[in-house]
């Protein structure tokens, strides 16, 4: 039986403002699967044309599955918002990619007809859950050389991209990572950042119950001369320090997808159509340039190319990790197109979250920016790989399902 593929359209998105992972960090005191809770209730409230037995599946990523990340986490999560029992959810783990995955596994499922709506998404509470927690590599990666030991240290990795392209100097990413600081500022003060947001209320056994309205790690003092007194903790007279790499973080994201004639009989939004996507792996120690392929592989599929891209949300997980892929496709460090709301430098990077925040972001600019039409999601796996995602914006003049498909 010949069967045709279905459009998939990214309805709504939203994630709990962001904080400092530790004990002195705003979720501190809050478990993680209240905070993707907290999300799945949100998109609910905010689309009340969604009957919530119209949702077919959840799935929410964690890079750290365990104790209040674990269990099934989008079953659990379902559970917990509200949902109808006959709602069913499970959990995904592709580390930093773990929402980005959620997002395209289940696209795929309503492509293919199984889904018409889903929920997908992620947390990452590192104060409770650091990175690694409870794992138990395998002694053959090391002691068979199967991967250099510098893969499973994410900073060393980014290292390891400064050594290979070492055009890609320490002074080129404090710049760019000031950028990020200075157009997350600016996105904040215009109101582009901040509608998406969740309100959470945090615990603390001292100080009593609290309101998280904004994002905990953005410095907006920042400077070049300061971020170049910083120490380089993952080598010494290294290139990556806490001011040109995202921190660690705790927050949760996650979003909307149906097919798209059943959100327009429901009255749903679209934010956004996709065009396509795709992962591939790299040499482990060097991670970052993970990206690079998946989105050549992205981009040959969709039979598209880099300079259809009119708009570029990419993770950043280190500056010489995005900078890497600048310089690969001929892209310009401070090209207006790339994370004109600044990126994870400034916000942060709760793993396994970050996925969705990307992809919120560019519907929210694809709504200001009709003269684009396309525009993509990218981010770097670890343990080597990269992950594209490439969107059609539906507010363009003239878009159709029909030019998608051409």
């Amino acid at each position: 039986m010949s069967r045709s593929l279905r459009e998939v359209v990214f309805v709504d998105g939203v994630r709990t403002p962001f904080g400092k992972a530790g004990p002195k960090g705003i979720y501190a005191e809050t478990r993680a699967d209240d905070l993707v809770v907290r999300c799945i209730r949100e998109l609910m409230r905010r689309n009340p044309a969604l009957p919530a037995d119209r949702i077919d599946e959840v799935a929410i990523a964690a890079t750290t599955q365990i104790g209040d990340q674990g269990l099934t986490l989008g079953r659990t999560a379902a559970l917990l918002a509200g949902l109808p029992t006959s709602v069913p959810g499970y959990a995904i783990d592709r580390m930093c990619a773990g929402a980005m995955t959620a997002v395209t596994t289940t696209a795929s499922g309503i492509a293919f007809g199984a889904y018409d709506v889903a929920i997908a998404g992620g947390v990452e509470h590192m104060g409770r859950h650091p990175m690694g927690e409870g794992v138990d590599p395998n002694p053959r990666i090391v002691s068979e050389k199967l991967v250099d030991p510098s893969a499973l240290v994410m900073g060393s990795t980014a290292e390891n991209l400064h050594d290979r392209f070492p055009h890609l100097t320490r002074e080129r990413a404090d710049a760019f990572a000031l950028a990020s600081q200075q157009k997350y500022a600016k996105a904040v003060a215009d109101g582009r950042i901040g509608p998406e947001l969740v309100p959470v209320a945090t615990r603390s056994a001292e100080q009593g119950w609290g309101l998280a309205t904004v994002d905990e790690p953005p410095r907006p003092n920042t400077t070049l001369d300061g971020l170049a007194t910083l120490k380089t903790p993952f080598r010494p007279h290294g290139h990556v320090t806490a001011g040109n790499a995202a921190g660690l973080n705790d927050g949760a994201t996650a979003c909307l997808l149906a097919e798209e004639e059943t959100a327009r009989r429901l009255g749903l939004p679209i934010g956004m159509r996709l065009v396509g996507y795709g992962f591939a792996g790299v040499g482990p120690e060097v991670m970052g340039v993970g990206p690079i392929p998946s989105t050549e592989k992205a981009l040959a599929r969709a039979g598209l190319s880099i300079e259809d891209i009119g708009l570029f949300e990419l993770n950043e997980a280190f500056a010489v990790q995005v900078l890497a892929f600048l310089d690969h496709f001929g892209i310009a460090d401070d090209d207006e197109r790339v994370n004109p709301w600044g990126g994870a430098i400034a916000v942060g990077h709760p793993l396994a979250s970050s996925g969705v925040r990307l992809m919120t972001q560019l519907s929210r600019q694809f709504a200001e920016r009709p003269d684009v039409r396309y525009g993509l999601t990218a981010m770097c796996i670890g343990l080597g790989m990269g992950g594209t995602v490439i969107w059609e914006n539906p507010n363009r003049s003239g878009s159709t399902t029909e030019e998608t498909t051409k």
